[in-house]
């Protein structure tokens, strides 16, 4: 499947000539927090939010259809993403990294900034991690799984160090929190809390109970973040010689949903419209640092979400799910069948916004399937990193794809997806099998019950019902049994790319 063209397309950026001939482009890597298909003009045009940059970054470049998180959940998304890698062959198998929890990414394991660093890049990471720190925990439970949750047991000493975080992993630099709605509440830069979490944070906003810096405000966060992310780009476009990488993972519009006044009642969706409407406008002010260095023409831009919206109405920083449309009929995933967590399409299919100018054809979109942990791969081949077996299991080059390339047959052998209970499915050409639960030491799918009556897995023919609404499995017994072996390999062979 390859690449076409939508009507007329706007011209990319000039590049920069001071630039050395053939050297990579500086790699901008923006991750949105819940933000789901339907929520931008440019993949659905009734949506209810202004998201004019974005639209206008589409314009500029290409936009995929069928693009996919690695999981309906942050953790594994970002795990995916930095190593190529599907997160359920570690030990996080369901669910997502709890306050306090150790990190995923294993030492050792190659990753995209250390990867992109040995072919000269500079690497920051600014904004939400969520993958887990060697918090300095001085009483309480053990920093390991299973420990349980809340602040009463734990003690943290947060005049030392934070190891086990982004700079262990790869990344030059870094500034930013954990997560949004857990503790500490407080910026970290590197390894280190910029001001100490000495007060607790009870009930004034919403998240977890725990640790919070002297007048920490949710709705600060997405400012300051992006500054820091605008000053990066400034301070790494003085010296054109080297080439960046900024991972730029914005916490919105996750909860707690706390949109600037400025932005409040501009869209009609609500105070969760509202929030996205400032994640675009704070696209803008990233693309708009780009442009104004000088290096729009060497810069790779890619725009993705870590998984889809919950839809929450943003009541009290939160709300029900689904609120959003109950109240403003705005369905932030339409047109699929399921929200953030899902194993539906909902859950996991997400909006990926590719600019590269010379490379990229402005205006064009692919119905490829494609998964972040193709980034990897991808990234590897435009530096010209030659991948070994292992690192990146998961990962498949897109760089033909972008290019245009018309291929001869799909891309990705098949997909797998995965849901924040482990539920598991494998997407295959048209087929979706919706076939078994992850637990520890999981080794090979299995069929689990859907519902009384129905048969054990659901199986999807995504070409005739995308929405997923008529269950096939019992009409399929042959392609339920092969996609079933073939997702037993994946588990086998401990990859599901080619091997190199």
């Amino acid at each position: 499947m390859g690449v076409f063209l939508l009507g007329a397309c706007a011209e990319g950026p000039a590049p920069r000539p001071e630039r050395a001939e053939g050297q990579s482009p500086n790699v901008i890597l923006i991750l949105a927090d819940d933000l789901g298909y339907g929520d931008l003009g440019c993949y659905q045009p009734t949506s209810k939010i202004p998201t004019p940059r974005l639209d206008r970054l589409a314009s500029q470049g290409l936009r995929g259809l069928d693009s996919h998180s690695p999981s309906a959940v942050c953790t594994p998304t970002r795990y995916g993403i930095l190593t190529g890698r599907y997160a359920w062959r570690t030990w996080l198998q369901q669910s997502v990294l709890l306050e306090w929890d150790p990190p995923l990414i294993e030492e050792g394991r190659l990753t995209l900034p250390a990867m992109l660093g040995q072919h000269g890049f500079h690497s920051a990471c600014i904004g939400k991690w969520h993958l887990g720190w060697d918090w300095p925990i001085t009483a309480g439970r053990s920093p390991n799984r299973g420990g349980g949750r809340g602040l009463d047991s734990v003690s943290v000493d947060f005049s030392k160090p934070i190891l086990g975080g982004p700079t262990t992993r790869g990344f030059d630099h870094y500034f930013g929190h954990d997560v949004p709605n857990f503790p500490p509440y407080c910026f970290i830069e590197d390894d280190r809390v910029v001001v100490e979490p000495s007060e607790t944070k009870m009930n004034q906003f919403f998240g977890i109970p725990g640790p919070m810096a002297p007048g920490w405000k949710p709705e600060a966060e997405l400012p300051e973040l992006t500054a820091r992310a605008v000053a990066y780009i400034q301070e790494r476009a003085a010296t054109p010689e080297q080439p960046f990488f900024l991972f730029f993972t914005m916490p919105a519009p996750h909860t707690p949903i706390a949109p600037l006044e400025e932005f409040r009642g501009k869209s009609e969706a609500g105070i969760y419209g509202d929030f996205v409407h400032q994640v675009d406008h704070s696209v803008g002010r990233v693309l708009d640092a780009v442009d104004q260095a000088g290096i729009a023409g060497d810069t790779l831009v890619i725009f993705a979400s870590d998984n889809g919206s919950p839809g929450r109405s943003g009541e009290d920083m939160c709300g029900e799910v689904r609120s959003v449309t109950v109240e403003t009929g705005h369905d932030p995933n339409m047109p699929w069948r399921g929200i953030k967590a899902d194993i539906h399409e909902g859950g996991h299919r997400v909006p990926f916004i590719v600019r590269w100018p010379g490379v990229v054809k402005p205006g064009t979109v692919t119905e490829e399937v494609t998964c972040h942990t193709d980034l990897f791969a991808t990234l590897a081949e435009v530096v010209g990193h030659p991948l070994g077996n292992d690192a990146g299991q998961d990962s498949y080059s897109l760089l033909g794809v972008w290019k245009g390339e018309v291929l001869a047959d799909p891309l990705r052998e098949a997909t797998m997806h995965h849901s924040i209970d482990g539920l598991f499915a494998l997407r295959q050409g048209k087929w979706k099998l919706v076939f078994g639960r992850g637990t520890g030491g999981w080794t090979e799918p299995s069929r689990v019950p859907v519902g009384p009556g129905e048969p054990s897995g659901q199986l999807y023919d995504l070409e005739t019902d995308p929405v997923e609404k008529s269950n096939v499995f019992a009409d399929h017994p042959e392609v339920v049994e092969s996609m079933l072996e073939l997702a037993r390999s994946y588990v086998e062979k401990g990859r599901s790319a080619p091997e190199r």
